[in-house]
């Protein structure tokens, strides 16, 4: 078998060959009838993994975080993904390379893997890559993956919102909560972290996350505030209750399943709009639209009717 063949590489992944496993996220990034054929395979294989989204404005600590929260899922015996994504550039030598090196403490770990992503070739992104690069972990046997943000904007929340469980890091500070909501971070946080708890202000920062928590009111789980300090390991048990009590939650009464499926209703349509978007590149170049466009500058068809007979062909 033929190590580029996308079959051959899903078989190999599925046994847990790392070297397989990163070829495949590599094929996620980068797009194109490859990967799609490769999914294609995989997905069968889905949808017993448990997704954990950390994500909160730079410099929160959830790199640490996460490294400790790996720590932790390992203490137990149970294998772990991680996935480091960077919606800025593949070539980054920020966080993506600086701070994640503290997770090298599990590079030799083989119940461990570790993939930093970014914004290659894929059309749709990272809120289109990232739930393939998770399959991909899934079907390779991790019983939990988690996916970790650089920093916050759409695109880092529309990712965190593709998990099971959303872990939104803060630090203690004036105006940090505020921020966080403004920012649509409480909306889509299942767990909240103030980590550096022992810096100034933590007081302040809980009372307001409990306030703006109280004044939402929209959901019947209130998200919890964990209080970590993950340089020195205090509070990672209590946030890995925090995700166990919420996982417990979301599985009582069928609500992940439910959750899972408004999750790829959302991906199908993203990836419509894609090939949509693909298609309009192509109807929109060329001679016939070049031609459309001299006969609606002369005011001889309007834009609705070049757009219609555009489709049409």
């Amino acid at each position: 078998m033929a190590a580029a063949d996308p079959g051959a590489l899903v078989e190999r992944a599925r046994t847990g060959d790392r070297g397989a496993i990163a070829r495949l996220l590599s094929l996620v990034e980068a797009g194109g009838p490859a990967a799609a054929a490769a999914l294609a395979d995989l997905y069968p294989h889905t949808g017993r993994a448990y997704t954990i989204g950390i994500t909160g404005p730079p410099g929160a600590g959830k790199s640490t975080l996460t490294d400790r929260l790996v720590g932790r899922i390992r203490r137990d015996g149970d294998e772990v993904g991680v996935l480091a994504v960077d919606p800025t550039s593949p070539f980054s030598g920020g966080a993506i390379l600086g701070d994640r090196i503290r997770m090298q403490d599990h590079a030799l770990d083989s119940g461990v893997f570790i993939r930093s992503m970014a914004t290659r070739g894929h059309l749709g992104g990272l809120a289109l890559a990232t739930p393939q690069a998770v399959r991909i972990l899934d079907a390779a046997g991790k019983p939990w993956v988690i996916i970790e943000t650089v920093g916050v904007g759409q695109v880092e929340v529309e990712v965190a919102s593709a998990a099971d469980t959303t872990v939104v890091v803060l630090n203690p500070g004036w105006g940090d909560a505020v921020q966080a909501n403004k920012a649509g971070l409480l909306e889509i946080a299942d767990v909240l972290v103030i980590n550096k708890a022992d810096w100034p202000g933590l007081d302040d920062a809980v009372r307001d996350l409990r306030q703006m928590l109280e004044l939402s009111g929209a959901s019947d789980w209130e998200p919890p505030i964990v209080e970590t300090v993950a340089t020195e390991r205090r509070g990672v048990d209590e946030l890995w209750d925090a995700i166990g009590a919420h996982r417990a939650y979301v599985e009582a009464d069928g609500r992940l399943a439910l959750h899972r499926a408004a999750r790829l209703r959302t991906e199908i349509r993203s990836l419509v709009a894609e090939r949509l978007g693909e298609r309009a590149a192509v109807v929109c170049d060329g001679p016939r639209f070049d031609d459309l466009m001299t006969r609606v500058v002369a005011r001889d068809v309007d834009p609705h009717a070049a757009a219609d007979a555009l489709l049409d062909s």
